[in-house]
């Protein structure tokens, strides 16, 4: 039963859910298949965390094993959903276009409607209409790039042929040619084909990145006071009281889970601010709230083509680059502040867990460490924490920041093999560990998928950028990789 000093906490976040879910329901009806499927999907992805949060306040604990499955089934179910609703938008732009067809053809007589219907049955993709394509074959040249094939792709087509000169600048050349003679109507990609020879691209510019829907815009609200009553909740672990059973106790919690939540919100900031310097929407982050650590970090989906691979490095690096600084910030400040009466005792086995933090509390704490507990200021705490957060974002893989920092530098064939190694790992780590196998279902499901083609995704970042991606990615792995036991007696830590 609800207590009533529980009811503040979790029941005004069921309530403001199932406010949303109802609301969405009502606007989705007059869209009908179409508009339900939507909600549906909206109504799977909020499920397990309406279940987790209600059980939770109700004092049915989940294990993290339940959780899982039931991160699994929802993301099972949102695949399905997804595929049906990609199915019956089909079927409705076919019928769509059959009609204009039939309306079309009106005036000649009824005669060769039915070879019409099933001809747009049969054609469910419209080619480049021919005063189109006339106009975008003139932009080509010899002094740009030379196109000798035309193959028709999905909506568009593809030129193959040879390019004359250096890839960024051609780009711009093409690109402002199809503008000038078909304003914003199509986009132009220069990319590697299958035999190795640059390629151009040419898709109508309603394929573009969509916006975020009313249903996704209300998820992410939901999942955002999610993960700030999960950073409160880990404060809470922390400090020894579990705050869901006690929330009068709040005002006790608030400095850590302000702190935890500080680096979340620095690692979007950074996001954002590169995103608004290249002039690249983004959506709203789609934070993942964990009991564990406050949160494992966010999801967040660009709604713009990226111009060429910098820009995806920038965007990727930006958000756990400020996350992280943060985060080392605060962990160095903690271990200086750190006195014989500081709030936290940590058995010194704590800083065996990480390369990074043990070598930085051996330096900084030095024979402190052979205690076996050592005082620490709450910084120390919350700054490992941030680390650990932004270095999971890290983790070369799909979608996720490491991922996208992959693929800009060493393109989407050497991406897509880290992202099978990363799963592969994962996987056996998983065998022991629960915090990996939560990672391998939520690449798997959510953030296996490469990001997509930047409209010029041959020119490669500069060798700055690569020093820096793979000075990212060792942080990354000294981060979350421990200490044996040899090194850490070496080095000091434990008795």
């Amino acid at each position: 039963m609800f207590t009533s000093s529980e009811i503040p906490i979790i029941g005004i976040i069921l309530l403001i859910a199932l406010g949303i879910l109802g609301w969405g329901f009502y606007r989705a009806r007059p869209f009908g298949k179409l508009g339900i499927l939507a909600w549906l999907q909206s109504v799977v992805l909020m499920t397990p965390w309406l279940l987790f949060f209600g059980l939770f306040a109700a004092g049915i604990y989940i294990n993290i094993v339940g959780v899982l499955t039931l991160v699994v089934i929802s993301a099972g179910l949102y695949i399905f959903l997804g595929r049906q609703l990609r199915a019956a938008g089909q079927d409705a732009i076919i019928q769509q276009r059959a009609t204009q067809r039939l309306a079309a053809n009106s005036s000649q007589g009824s005669e060769n409607l039915p070879q019409v219907v099933l001809e747009e049955i049969k054609i469910p993709v419209l080619p480049i209409p021919e005063g189109d394509l006339t106009a975008i074959k003139s932009i080509f040249g010899i002094d740009t790039f030379f196109a000798t094939e035309t193959i028709s792709y999905q909506e568009g087509a593809i030129f193959k042929g040879n390019m004359r000169g250096e890839a960024e600048e051609v780009h711009k050349r093409l690109t402002a040619s199809l503008q000038k003679k078909l304003d914003d109507k199509y986009r132009l990609f220069l990319v590697d084909g299958r035999e190795g020879k640059p390629v151009v691209i040419v898709l109508p510019s309603r394929n573009d990145p969509r916006p975020m829907s009313l249903q996704q815009k209300s998820f992410a609200v939901i999942l955002f006071m999610a993960t700030i009553a999960t950073c409160l909740e880990t404060a809470g672990l922390l400090l020894n009281f579990d705050l869901f059973a006690n929330p009068e106790r709040y005002i006790e919690a608030l400095p850590i889970g302000t702190g935890i939540f500080a680096i979340l919100a620095s690692h979007e900031i950074g996001h954002w601010l590169l995103a608004r310097r290249h002039q690249i929407r983004i959506s709203w982050p789609f934070f993942l709230p964990a009991v564990q650590i406050g949160s494992f970090g966010s999801i967040t989906r660009f709604e713009s083509l990226l111009p060429n691979r910098k820009v995806l490095f920038d965007l990727a690096l930006a958000g756990p680059g400020a996350g992280g600084i943060i985060s080392l910030l605060m962990l160095i400040s903690g271990l200086l502040l750190s006195r014989p009466d500081s709030l936290f005792q940590l058995p010194n086995q704590f800083f065996q867990g990480s390369i990074l933090v043990g070598s930085l509390a051996r330096v900084v704490l030095g024979s402190a460490l052979q205690s076996s507990v050592v005082s620490v200021h709450p910084l120390v705490v919350i700054g490992w924490l941030g680390l650990v957060i932004n270095a999971l974002n890290l983790m070369p893989a799909g979608q996720l920041d490491g991922g996208r920092i992959i693929q800009a530098i060493y393109g989407r064939k050497t991406a897509a093999r880290a992202t099978v190694a990363t799963l592969v790992l994962l996987g056996l780590i998983s065998l022991g560990n629960s915090l990996a196998i939560y990672w391998t279902l939520v690449i798997f499901f959510l953030q296996r998928d490469l990001e997509r083609p930047s409209l010029n995704e041959i020119s490669e970042p500069d060798d700055a950028r690569a020093a820096l991606g793979l000075l990212a990615l060792l942080l990354m792995i000294t981060t979350l990789l421990p200490l044996t036991p040899g090194v850490a007696g070496r080095l000091g830590i434990g008795g």
